[in-house]
Order: C-alpha cells, then structure tokens, then sequence
C-alpha cells in the first residue's frame, strides 16, 4: 500500500487546492459551456446535504471510516487496481475530512450544467472513482483480493 500512498497524498493536494482557489468565487464561471461550471458552495453535512449542520461530527465518522477501512484492507493482499482505488477513497476521505474539521464545513465548486446534480469537489470525485474501481476489481478481478498471507496462518 505505502507504493501507491501518492496517490491518497496527490488526492489531498489537488482537492485542498481547488478548494483554496475557489475560495473567493462569487457566483459561477463556465467551464465548458452547458456541461460543468465553478459554482462555489459550502455543505455543512455529507452527500447530498444530509446530516447538515453536524460538520464535527462527520468528522470524526470519517476518522472512523478511514480507520476502519484501513484496517479491513489490510487484510488482503491487494493487486495494483484494487490498490489505486483505496489510496483514492483514502484521498478523497481524508480532504473532505480535513475541510469539517478546519472550516465546519466541506467546499463544493464543480457543477454539472446538463443534469439536475449536486455540487461536488476532488474529493467527491476521488471517492465515486475510488469506489467504482473497486467494485470492478471485485466483479472482474477478484484475485487482487487474496487474504495476506499472515492472516491465514493464524
């Protein structure tokens, strides 16, 4: 896991820094014209805005999340996708944590024109992405989840 910790480490600089760039936004500017603009955006609960207002809370749910789910992944001996995916849920659990515990509140900038969807960030991004590919390592490769050696010598 330690080979692919940059890319939980990128995950974090890059959301951290759209974040910090959006900051001063007023209003929204068009990316690409009826697909996705900058809009910025303060969410003080999880997806979706649910749970608004318990941003410490959240917080610490994702300190456990992150913990929890470290420790159920190093159970197994992951293959390079499976690896990938976790350093980006990693990533993108650790920004948005970062965010409840620093502001009381996680920035979202990017919005999609086309569809009625919320507003999102990098780490958003990085966790659906994170999750998606291991879900796929799961249905189409599922060797990349063999148990670690020491565990099943126990």
């Amino acid at each position: 896991m330690r080979k692919y910790a940059w890319i939980a480490a990128l995950t974090v600089m890059v959301d951290q820094g759209t974040k910090w760039l959006c900051q001063g936004l007023e209003g929204s500017v068009t990316l690409l014209p009826g697909v996705l603009a900058l809009t910025y955006a303060e969410n003080t609960g999880m997806a979706f805005s649910l749970f608004s207002g318990r941003a410490w809370a959240l917080g610490v749910v994702s300190a456990v999340c992150i913990l929890v789910g470290w420790r159920i992944l190093r159970r197994f001996r992951l293959g390079p996708l499976s690896r990938a995916a976790a350093m980006l849920m990693l990533g993108g659990a650790l920004g948005n944590m970062i965010d409840r515990f620093l502001r009381g509140y996680v920035v979202d900038m990017f919005e999609v024109l086309f569809v009625e969807f919320a507003i999102f960030n990098v780490a958003d991004a990085a966790l659906t992405v994170g999750a998606v590919l291991i879900a796929a390592s799961l249905l189409f490769c599922p060797d990349e989840w063999s148990e670690a050696q020491w565990k099943q010598q126990r």
